[in-house]
């Protein structure tokens, strides 16, 4: 491949290994094989080969993750009735019992994860049972607003608002979030620089700040118009969002996650979706983001985290492409940025 080439068939040949059989290396990550199922699936939608997987064979894979109430009621128990994110995470251990807790590994990432491999394939979610799964969600957000991503606790940050914010957008129903409390939460995270930190408090970080615009965009309370957004007050300080976003892209033409930190595959995407939410991705530049993208292509296909790196991994792999979807490369499918799907898949 030429320098300057954008390396389709090495990227198809890259995911079409990926969706076969992974590495060992991603033996670590077995509780997230949904997920892993989500990029796989989702590069090959991006690059217009989504047929070369089998779509009810993986419909079927997908499905066979959700947790279903045992009983009329149950949905009310405080337990989350979503998707697991692996076969290890959906059946316990043997002295674990199913009135217990640990019993359900439903989480919220695997749950969107699992709505957006649905979606890129075309089933329709109206058979899924949204009911228990959006009642018992609502179950997870605490008083601040904040979720939680299981019902057996963890850490509360903004993946998990735009989690259940995805969650409630792909199956069309609200019922599952309380959105003013949500806002509230995602407000007190935006940083004195602009972006927006995990938690309250904290360092402004790409992943967060792609989270909490997403996440405001779907619930209706960011717009894609620029002008618009500068506009109105009484939502998050969009000058200075606007600001700290236009300040990661650094000389290389990448996008670094926080500053003083090195361009990023990855948060080409991350921040570049935060510029297009707001419609100001017009304000960047183009033709050194794209130039940065190439150098990231490994010789065997797929992206890797930094320039000239020849190993390339699945998720750097993916969110390089939606980075070049955003670019309108010729040959990428356009994407829902706020979803991370296919336009085409809403």
């Amino acid at each position: 491949m030429g320098k300057g080439d954008f390396a389709r068939a090495h990227h198809v040949a890259f995911f079409d290994a990926m969706a076969t059989e992974l590495p060992d290396d991603y033996a670590t990550q077995e509780v997230n094989h949904l997920t892993l199922g989500y990029f796989a699936v989702g590069g090959f939608s991006l690059l217009r080969e989504i047929d070369r997987v089998n779509t009810e064979e993986i419909t079927k894979w997908v499905l066979s993750f959700q947790v279903h109430p045992e009983a009329h009621g149950d949905e009310y128990n405080g337990l989350f009735f979503g998707f697991c994110g692996s076969r290890s995470t959906q059946f316990p251990l043997p002295d674990v019992k199913v009135q217990d807790p640990c019993h359900n590994g439903s989480h919220l990432a695997s749950t969107y994860s699992a709505l957006a491999i649905l979606k890129i394939l075309g089933y329709d979610l109206a058979s899924i049972d949204s009911k228990a799964l959006l009642l018992s969600m609502k179950k997870l957000q605490r008083p601040d607003g904040s979720f939680m991503p299981t019902h057996i606790g963890a850490e509360t940050d903004l993946r998990f608002v735009y989690c259940a914010a995805a969650i409630c957008s792909m199956l069309d129903d609200w019922a599952g979030m309380d959105k003013l409390k949500a806002k509230e939460y995602i407000l007190s995270c935006q940083s004195y620089d602009g972006g927006f930190g995990m938690v309250p408090g904290s360092e402004s970080h790409g992943g967060g700040t792609f989270c909490a615009v997403a996440a405001l965009h779907l619930m209706g309370f960011v717009q894609v118009d620029l002008t618009s957004n500068l506009q109105d007050s009484a939502s998050i300080d969009m000058h200075m969002l606007l600001e700290w976003c236009l300040q990661r892209q650094v000389t290389d033409g990448g996008f670094q996650g926080r500053r003083n930190k090195p361009s990023d595959t990855c948060y080409a995407f991350w921040v570049g979706g935060v510029l297009k939410i707001i419609g100001a991705y017009h304000l960047i530049d183009h033709c050194a983001l794209r130039e940065f993208l190439l150098t990231c292509q490994s010789p065997y296909g797929g992206f890797t985290k930094f320039p000239h790196n020849r190993i390339p991994d699945i998720y750097h792999s993916y969110y390089g492409l939606a980075a070049l979807s955003l670019l309108e490369e010729e040959g990428v499918e356009p994407l829902c940025v706020e979803l991370g799907i296919l336009s085409s898949a809403l």
